[in-house]
């Protein structure tokens, strides 16, 4: 543990010591505009300056409070080297209890760099080659090129969507995907992404049933469970009461909630006691990838970090009834309904004849940046992904340049 002024964990408790009821401005409208044209990542740097970037799920915040403070400490002492977890697990578990009444063991979790490798380790681990592994289609574009890279095969179990355009999951057609040959590993997203869908306790219960029945590991990526809006409720996988869940593992981050992607640290939680029999066994190159400043910076996000989410979670909350609003003002044919959970919106755009991806008629023709459809998997034909954290104002330009193509056809 580092110790001294720049001890993580005692900046954490100072903090929550200090105001532990503060109300904390939107973090969505506190970076100016021409700052964000500045950053040089992988959002702002990735298409010309005319381009509007709303793909990747990368947000236009400063960062927390808390997290800053840490950061210029450890980059004022040269604190740059490899990492060691020092207290990210017991910061975490202290989150998930706090937050999802789930109290998972620090001593039972493992560092890695983000969720996508720790995912494609422990698939290695659990499946064999050849195997198959089932995804809620369509689902986070990733997955279904990493499954293949580490030979494994994906086997679709697509999500219903219904009439209004709410997604929930096919349970039947689920315990079916599970039951077929060489099925081995079931990845969760939990929340879902792209289509924001948070399954609920009762619907997580029978998934664990069908995977336990099926001698199925569920593999839980969780991400996002930060960022559920008002009316629902993230539920851990491990929570659920079921042997499914023992052997079972869970990624985690603050790497979504807390806008730190590029400092690359999350962790591999096991779900119990037959889980850490896998995650014990990691190569030990796998946690030596993460970063210390991710690590570093996800301890003092989840020690310290709560007043700055729940302003975030209210200024995003905001912006997905705006961008309701706005569609249905000036692009009332797309289709639309807010997530339950994310900063990602999964727009229905086939009624405006952009094409099987009009991600890329909207970037020739509007010259904004959406998330292509078809990469999530045959479902998405037609349909692109929006990344709405971010200024009000440039989400408004947004819809403008889906509306104008639309227009114009």
């Amino acid at each position: 543990m580092i110790v001294g002024v720049g001890n993580p964990a005692a900046s954490a408790r100072s903090e929550r010591q200090q105001a532990p009821h503060s109300r904390v401005n939107n973090p969505l409208t506190e970076v100016p505009l021409e700052l964000l044209h500045q950053r040089r990542s992988h959002k702002w740097r990735n298409f010309p300056s005319d381009v509007l970037p709303m793909f990747v799920a990368e947000m236009d915040t400063p960062l927390a409070p808390p997290v800053l403070a840490v950061l210029t400490e450890a980059l004022q002492r040269g604190d740059t080297g490899y990492q060691n977890p020092n207290g990210l697990p017991e910061a975490f578990a202290g989150f998930t209890d706090r937050h999802f009444g789930w109290a998972p063991d620090p001593g039972h979790m493992i560092v890695v760099p983000d969720v996508l490798r720790g995912i494609s380790e422990v698939l290695r681990m659990v499946t064999s080659p050849g195997a198959g592994v089932v995804l809620n289609t369509p689902i986070y574009a990733p997955f279904l090129t990493l499954i293949p890279e580490i030979g494994r095969r994906v086997v679709p179990s697509p999500l219903q969507r219904a009439v209004d355009g709410s997604y929930g999951y096919d349970l039947d057609a689920l315990d079916r995907d599970l039951a077929r040959d060489g099925v081995e590993a079931l990845l969760l997203c939990n929340p879902h992404n792209p289509t924001g869908l948070v399954p609920t306790p009762t619907e997580l219960a029978t998934i664990a049933e069908i995977a336990h029945r099926h001698g199925v590991r569920v593999l839980s990526d969780e991400i996002h469970a930060p960022l559920v809006y008002p009316g629902h409720r993230h539920t851990a996988f491990a929570t659920v009461p079921s042997p499914a869940a023992d052997e079972a593992i869970i990624f985690g981050s603050a790497s979504k909630a807390f806008n730190l992607p590029g400092l690359k640290a999350a962790l591999a939680v096991a779900g119990g006691d037959g889980a850490w029999r896998v995650l014990r066994s990691l190569p030990p190159d796998v946690p030596f990838g993460a970063g210390l400043l991710g690590v570093i910076a996800g301890e003092v996000a989840f020690s310290a970090g709560d007043a700055w989410l729940e302003a975030l979670v209210r200024g995003l909350d905001a912006n997905r009834m705006l961008l309701a609003d706005l569609l249905a003002r000036h692009a009332p044919a797309v289709g639309y309904v807010p997530p339950q959970a994310t900063f990602l919106a999964w727009l229905d755009l086939r009624a405006l004849g952009l094409g099987d991806d009009p991600a890329a008629t909207l970037l020739e023709r509007g010259r904004l940046a959406l998330a292509s459809g078809p990469s999530f998997g045959p479902e998405g034909r037609g349909f692109a992904r929006l990344n709405f954290a971010t200024h009000p104002e440039l989400l408004t330009q947004g819809v403008g340049r889906i509306a104008a193509p639309a227009a114009d056809r």
